[in-house]
């Protein structure tokens, strides 16, 4: 019986109208309404003859929770998933959820600062040269360089490639090659590689693959990239062209292992990170995603040019875990961005997106690029010693997996090791 915007339910108790638990939650009728429609807050009772609401007031609280999520900007299909959880699993996903967007919108602050950098450097020259003036680069991508690499298991990679112009990309800048090396190893404890790791004159590449289809995915991902898929040219590509041919390369990585796992009984559970550079011979585009990492030598120091993007990390970039307590964080390796199959019901969201960015290259510079299965195992400073003490590419890599089996080789691991040269005159 309904008295003061109350009625007495058969086994919750006091019950109060959509009206009252409207001021109680501080959400509007029509949101409600719009929340019972998508299964996210129902009433407990629905009076079968005129249609009214009737909610418990205890329901406040997740009423609540539905409204704060929406302000953050949380899909409603998530906040589905969230609304179901206990309290711990919830607070998880919202952190992976929150850490996803901060990890998108560095992402495009970065391209925001470059874009700044880009277009003053251009008005500056143009304002040089004045109106009559005309400002161009030279250089070009050699092309009689052997192409090898792998995504096989204990595969290796060796070669090097000449380059274009020096970092500028001006006239009169020193021509730039690489010298580059890459291999994978199952590891020590797996039966299986799903690491796949590629190294050629146009791509330097690491991919991680997971999930029943993780080794297709991850050969899939390098597959896409690799020169004659993204239709790499001679002569050293603009600024503004290696941008574009770096964004339609992530997105047909994306599709690409979208396409291989498909055909996986849950093709949503699969997927793989990506850490590639495309050389143009003047610059180094970096397309990235997931836990797999780049680092750059120069002057004697290694520099990580890569951000995790792993529950983990941005518990440490928020200050809830130091980085000496995240490397023996005993919770697993949550993937907050990675290249996956068609999601429908992974518990959390995964963006396909990578984030890409330039670099200039430098004579001297040594890059490397790894999976997991050595960053985890293997500290930086270990790292950086390996990599300075190699004479060369090849030398690098069977350091640096010899160093994963020595912590032991618990993942499969994949590493690329690239220099950067003069070119010898001919």
């Amino acid at each position: 019986m309904e008295r003061e915007g109350r009625v007495v339910g058969d086994a919750s108790g006091e019950l109060v109208t959509i009206g009252e638990f409207a001021r109680l939650s501080r959400l509007s009728a029509k949101a409600l309404r719009r929340y019972d429609e998508l299964g996210l807050l129902r009433p407990v009772l629905v009076d079968p003859v005129n249609g009214y609401r009737y909610y418990d007031p205890a329901q406040a609280e997740g009423a609540r929770l539905v409204a704060w999520l929406r302000r953050i900007g949380m899909p409603l299909s998530r906040i589905g998933r969230v609304v179901a959880l206990d309290a711990g699993a919830a607070a998880v996903e919202i952190r992976a959820y929150w850490a996803r967007v901060e990890a998108e919108t560095a992402a495009r602050r970065d391209l925001a600062m470059y874009l700044v950098d880009h277009l003053s450097a251009e008005g500056r020259a143009m304002a040089r040269t004045g109106s009559t003036g005309n400002t161009g680069s030279t250089g070009n991508t050699g092309s009689t360089g052997s192409t090898a690499g792998t995504g096989e298991a204990d595969g290796a990679a060796y070669g090097g490639s000449p380059g274009g112009a020096g970092a500028s990309g001006g006239p009169g800048a020193v021509p730039l090659a690489i010298r580059w090396a890459a291999l994978t190893d199952a590891g020590a404890v797996r039966t299986t590689n799903q690491d796949a790791a590629f190294a050629g004159p146009g791509l330097l590449a690491v991919a991680d693959g997971f999930g029943e289809g993780g080794a297709e995915a991850s050969a899939a991902a390098i597959e896409a990239l690799k020169p004659s898929a993204w239709g790499a040219r001679d002569g050293a590509l603009s600024a503004a062209d290696l941008l574009n041919a770096l964004e339609d390369t992530a997105d047909s990585a994306s599709r690409a292992v979208r396409e291989a796992v498909a055909p996986c009984a849950a093709p949503d559970g699969s997927g793989t990170t990506l850490t590639a550079m495309l050389w143009t011979g003047s610059r180094l585009g970096l397309v990235h995603i997931g836990d797999s990492r780049a680092y750059l030598l120069r002057g004697g120091e290694l520099f990580r040019i890569t951000h995790d993007h792993s529950l983990v990390q941005s518990m440490i970039d928020d200050g809830s875990l130091s980085p000496e307590e995240a490397a023996s964080h005993p919770g697993p390796a949550l993937l907050l961005k990675a290249l996956v199959g068609e999601t429908r019901s992974t518990p959390v969201a995964v963006a396909c997106r990578p984030d890409v960015r330039l670099r200039e290259a430098m004579a001297g510079d040594r890059y490397l690029l790894c999976s997991d299965g050595l960053s985890a195992v293997v500290d930086e400073a270990e790292l950086r010693a390996a990599v300075i003490a190699a004479e060369d590419p090849e030398e690098g890599v069977r350091r640096l997996v010899g160093l994963a089996r020595e912590a032991g080789g618990p993942d499969n691991v994949a590493c690329v090791v690239a220099d950067v040269d003069v070119c010898a005159e001919e």
